[in-house]
């Protein structure tokens, strides 16, 4: 079993930051996992923003959130981080922790957190 807890998520206005958190219990981290993360607005497709490889060694981003967002993972912890800066009310979404095989495609990914909802005010 692999369970994926994220927080961190929250009301902020455009330019600011926040940093979420997934917590990952199981074999997650041992076995060998890449991390993901996607957000989902309202009305649209659930999308790839950010993932890392199990050494943190490789990580990916789409195209909007480079140079602002940082992904990261302290596998000791078993937990994984995106940091997220300079936010845009485009950003809103509720943002999913994954885990899996990776890739830029949810189809990826096996083991899915139940999301937090980021809000980015202007």
């Amino acid at each position: 079993q692999v369970q994926l807890v994220e927080s961190g998520g929250g009301l902020v206005q455009a330019g600011g930051s926040l940093r979420l958190s997934c917590a990952a219990s199981g074999r997650t981290f041992s076995s060998g996992y890449a991390m993901g993360w996607f957000r989902q607005a309202p009305g649209k497709e659930r999308e790839f923003v950010a993932s890392i490889m199990w050494s943190g060694a490789r990580t990916y981003y789409v195209d909007s959130v480079k140079g602002r967002f940082t992904i990261s993972r302290d596998n000791a912890k078993n937990t994984v981080y995106l940091q997220m800066n300079s936010l845009k009310p485009e950003d809103t979404a509720v943002y999913y922790c994954a885990a899996g095989a990776g890739g830029y495609s949810f189809g990826g990914y096996d083991y899915w957190g139940q999301g937090t909802q980021v809000t980015v005010s202007s």
